[in-house]
């Protein structure tokens, strides 16, 4: 059995990458336990496999003293019979053990290097906590946090999803992937277009509402190469496949420039943009659009104008260019003191009656504004 034992385990160095001498130190551990428990009296066993050969020699060992001062009064070589029946029992179940353990540690590197990426898997089973999804060795969750809220998770649907986590526990390694990932959408598009693979073409941003709308910012490291038209593909066939995966939801993809206010402005698409201005210390920006493109830009329920703050990190304000010219140019007068007033707020009247309330610039009656400022220059 001694021989046929090493050959066992040096096949399963092989086919299975789990070291040989490992499964013999376990073993030797295993043994030792196994043996004080049927044989409660002894003091201590100590067990020794050789890996050549693959001979056990165990000890009974009498000890005087306890803990880390006890000493070895005795030594007495167990028999080779009586322990040779408690290895028959005990190897194949430490070894079974160690192949679980390698397999599941085998599992889990796998995935750790691949949090980020996307997968492919079959939906099993859904409750109100998640839905599980096989992806071949191992079983993923997809949470309800996860997932997006208007699509289904049918038995047996293929779908693919974004790692967003991979855990270690006593079992298999937990995998966490999500359908609402702004990565998922990233992915997708890298799978579908060789020019951002190849590094033609590099992914900036990305905003998300997952089952909705989403926009993705795209640029060019080659000047032969149009990166919104890379991303659309032919007839829109590239994507046109992502929106499939993503069952409908729509994809505005738009070019990134570092140029803040063309980025805004691209952002917006498809609405139209006649000009971006800036409050840097506040990171906002104020566009102007045409009467025409207003309720485009915005979007409904302000989806459009959302997203495109989210992709480009500026607050965006959006005005109407009859809005905006109405607030330049409206009439203000002074109002009369009141005693209310603070020492430092803008002394003059807006349009619809309501006191000024910025502040008023040094030496100055009057706030920045251009009309107000108009004002206190001439008062």
């Amino acid at each position: 059995m001694n021989s046929e034992l090493i050959e066992a385990l040096r096949q399963l160095e092989r086919e299975k990458k789990i070291s040989a001498q490992t499964i013999l130190d376990a073993l030797e551990q295993a043994l030792a336990v196994a043996y004080k428990r049927n044989h409660p009296e002894e003091d201590e066993i100590q067990v020794s496999i050789d890996p050549e050969s693959g001979e056990i020699t165990a000890y009974a060992v009498e000890l005087s003293g306890e803990g880390e001062e006890a000493k070895v009064v005795s030594r007495k070589e167990i028999s080779k019979q009586d322990i040779g029946r408690i290895a028959a029992q005990t190897a194949k179940q430490v070894i079974q053990q160690r192949i679980r353990e390698a397999e599941r540690e085998l599992m889990f590197d796998e995935y750790i290097d691949r949090e980020g990426d996307i997968v492919t898997g079959i939906v099993q089973q859904s409750d109100q906590r998640y839905t599980l999804v096989n992806l071949g060795q191992v079983e993923a969750l997809l949470p309800i946090a996860e997932q997006v809220h208007n699509e289904r998770y049918d038995h047996g649907m293929r779908i693919k999803a974004y790692i967003v986590e991979v855990r270690r526990t006593s079992k298999e390694p937990q995998i966490i992937v999500s359908r609402s990932h702004p990565g998922l959408l990233k992915r997708l598009f890298e799978l579908e277009v060789p020019e951002i693979y190849d590094g033609f073409v590099e992914i900036k941003s990305v905003a998300r509402e997952p089952g909705y709308r989403s926009k993705i910012a795209v640029a060019s490291n080659d000047k032969d190469v149009d990166p919104v038209g890379a991303c659309v593909g032919p007839k829109g066939s590239r994507v046109r496949m992502v929106v499939m995966e993503l069952k409908g939801e729509k994809i505005d993809v738009v070019q990134y420039s570092d140029d803040p206010a063309k980025y805004v402005a691209n952002a917006l698409s498809p609405a139209q943009v006649k000009e971006v201005k800036f409050n840097d210390g506040e990171q906002t920006a104020l566009v102007i659009v045409p009467d025409n493109q207003l309720s485009l830009a915005i979007g409904k329920e302000g989806q459009n104008a959302r997203l495109a703050a989210k992709l480009t990190g500026w607050r965006i304000d959006i005005k109407s260019e009859t809005k905006y010219a109405e607030e330049l140019l409206s009439p203000v007068v002074e109002e009369k003191p009141t005693g209310k007033e603070t020492a430092d707020q803008c002394e003059a009247i807006k349009s619809n009656g309501e006191r000024c309330g910025n502040k008023a610039k040094p030496n100055s009656k009057y706030c920045g504004l251009a009309a107000h400022k108009k004002l206190g220059e001439a008062s």
